[in-house]
């Protein structure tokens, strides 16, 4: 459904003007919904970035423009100029709208203007994105910027990312005369003519802008972009309509039929027998169906148990999609498939598409020992990650339990070949592995800023399986050819197995699996024991690769490196040997204290006694104040 939409909105494109190219999102600000016009998308014949405004509300907590220049990091003799105003203490009225300057760039297809906000009191990020900032950003938007692990987290001090939304111009709005779009939250009271006249525009301007037809219903809690010339031509003086009931505004009066209540109520216990009906229809069927492919894998093999068949997917393409996931004793009154079915869903791959994906698994298509990299008939780059069939449920069932932006998701899984001895499972491919972005600097060079975010962006992977999924996991395959950087600098965490974080590995896992690189905890190796610390180990020796650059097979240059660290500093002093760690394509474009604040955070990180660790949340509290 989304790729419908997104196929529509470019041919729109195509077709209409440029100022038809922006959406009205009309739902509220704390809607998980993510509709066009939720964020305002950016083409090629955008510009990158420019200078623009958006309109904030007085409230009580922000009640003068010195209050105001704080929040959004403006010097507030701009703000008096541009609102006509002579006194930065004065107390505004509540509800006074106030013009603020704001730099607006286009990051991967949207645009934003990039904020910080220090957490104060307790709060929410609801409060937050719908209070403080009234709107100007959904708070779908705002928890996947700051994807931390919850509000829970959120202390005192925190400084979150605040993408508000903003747009550019195009070439051809430009050429009508328009400079800037503003970005205007809509309040109760709003309404199309009275906007039309504070910004002194036609309606259909607005109308066009906004990609809606004439006279339509706007909603609070919403954004308007307004299209203008001048930002001297505002004013602010002209009322709002008195406050509407209920919380919308249509602008055009409906008559409502005097009879209409009971029709609607009529019509509403029709449509829930209709619909529970199909329902009852629909789970029936999927029973059936469920129950019947059982009786066919329980024949075909023997050597599984009840407890723990395996996840099977029909050998016949009959349906694009096959539910799947974690499994239940067979002993339920209803099908534990059908549970597992209901909370994930898997694409079907025939063994065909695999193999013409994979150039059939041709060399350069192979980028790891049983993994290769897949193109998809809608040209979507995969990973394809060849396993034993008896190995698969496993992965699956992990995948299952987790939901995080940080670690890369599974999408779909092929039985395709005779014997049914091999499976494949299809990965998303977020982009190049974290190694390779910092061993070829000249390809995509990652700045000190980019490489904090991605050092929180692991932590964050590592703490939700380690504190957030029941039974928790250990990763214990932490390593920088298992974390891939995305289009936009963020990490992903690949290579998920299904290893729980409790009890003992069999001592031969550490010389046969070829995933496990580089320097390893030491109770990995001496006992093969498998728990979170064996993964903060891991993680801090990541961190040494972030800092220097460089990778260490057996931990030797990293001990001799980081000796400074532990008090030995030489007559050089510890700054002169951090700089000397430091990556050399850094060119000094750093920041030597939070270099240093994430080396001893490293260095504690790969002690020899696991006691003497952090925990990942003691990691995710330092982190958090870096990015």
């Amino acid at each position: 459904m989304k790729k419908y939409y997104i196929f529509w909105f470019l041919i729109l494109v195509c077709i209409k003007s440029s100022s038809a190219q922006q959406y009205y999102d009309p739902s509220d600000c704390v809607s998980n919904t993510n509709n066009s016009g939720s964020k305002y998308t950016c083409s090629s014949s955008s510009q990158s970035s420019c200078k623009t405004f958006l309109v904030y509300r007085a409230s009580q907590h922000f009640q003068t423009i010195s209050n105001v220049s704080d929040l959004f990091n403006v010097k507030f003799d701009v703000l008096l100029q541009l609102n006509n105003l002579t006194n930065k203490s004065e107390a505004l009225t509540a509800g006074r709208e106030i013009l603020v300057p704001i730099t607006c760039s286009c990051s991967g297809q949207f645009f934003k203007a990039n904020f910080r906000y220090t957490v104060s009191g307790i709060t929410s990020f609801s409060e937050i994105a719908c209070g403080v900032f009234e709107g100007l950003l959904k708070l779908s938007t705002f928890t996947e910027e700051n994807p931390f692990g919850g509000e829970n987290n959120l202390k005192t001090g925190y400084k979150l990312q605040v993408p508000l939304k903003c747009a550019c111009p195009e070439n051809s709005t430009i050429s009508k005369g328009i400079k800037y779009l503003v970005t205007y939250p809509i309040a109760k009271g709003d309404e199309i003519n009275s906007l039309s006249k504070k910004f002194d525009i036609p309606a259909e301007e607005l109308w066009e802008m906004n990609h809606l037809e004439p006279w339509p219903t706007v909603f609070p809690g919403t954004t308007f972009l307004v299209p203008l010339r001048n930002p001297k031509v505002v004013n602010f003086n002209i009322p709002n309509s008195p406050p509407p009931s209920p919380d919308f505004l249509p602008t055009i009066p409906v008559q409502k039929p005097a009879n209409n209540t009971k029709l609607k109520r009529n019509k509403y216990i029709a449509g829930f027998a209709v619909g529970f009906s199909l329902l009852l229809v629909a789970l029936l069927s999927c029973g059936l169906f469920i129950k019947a492919l059982k009786k066919w894998k329980v024949e075909k093999y023997q050597h599984f148990t009840a407890r723990s068949s395996p996840i099977s997917c029909s050998p016949a393409r009959s349906s694009p999609r096959f539910q799947t996931g974690g499994l239940s004793p067979t002993n339920s009154s209803l099908s534990p498939d059908l549970l597992a079915g209901i909370k994930f869903s898997l694409f079907n791959y025939s063994i065909e598409e695999i193999k013409k994906a994979t150039g059939d698994f041709s060399w350069p298509n192979k980028i790891g020992n049983e993994v290769y990299e897949g193109l998809m008939m809608d040209n979507d780059k995969v990973i394809i990650k060849r396993m034993r069939f008896e190995d698969t449920r496993q992965v699956i069932d992990i995948h299952s339990k987790i939901n995080h932006i940080n670690i890369v998701k599974l999408r779909g899984v092929c039985y395709g070949e005779k014997d049914f001895s091999w499976s494949y499972l299809v990965f998303e491919f977020p982009g190049k592995c974290l190694r390779d972005s910092l061993s070829d600097p000249s390809d995509c060079h990652l700045s000190w800023d980019q490489r904090s975010q991605i050092a929180f962006d692991i932590a964050t992977g590592l703490h939700y399986l380690h504190c957030y999924t029941f039974p928790s996991y250990a990763h214990m395959r932490v390593n920088t050819r298992n974390i891939f950087v995305t289009s936009n600098c963020r990490a992903k965490l690949g290579n998920i197995g299904a290893t729980p974080a409790v009890g003992f590995s069999s001592k031969e896992n550490y010389r046969n699996n070829r995933s496990f690189r580089g320097w390893v905890a030491p109770e990995y190796i001496i006992h093969s024991s498998v728990s979170e610390k064996v993964d903060i180990f891991a993680f801090g020796v990541v961190l040494l690769e972030l800092i220097s650059g460089k990778e260490d097979s057996d931990g030797k240059l990293f001990k001799e490196s980081i000796r400074f660290l532990g008090g030995r500093a030489s007559e050089g002093g510890c700054f002169e040997q951090l700089k000397s760690f430091m990556d050399p394509n850094l060119k000094e474009d750093y920041s030597l204290a939070e270099a240093l604040c994430l080396a001893v955070l490293a260095k504690a990180c790969v002690e020899d006694e696991p006691l003497h660790r952090p925990s990942m949340d003691d990691i995710i509290k330092v982190l958090a104040r870096m990015v």
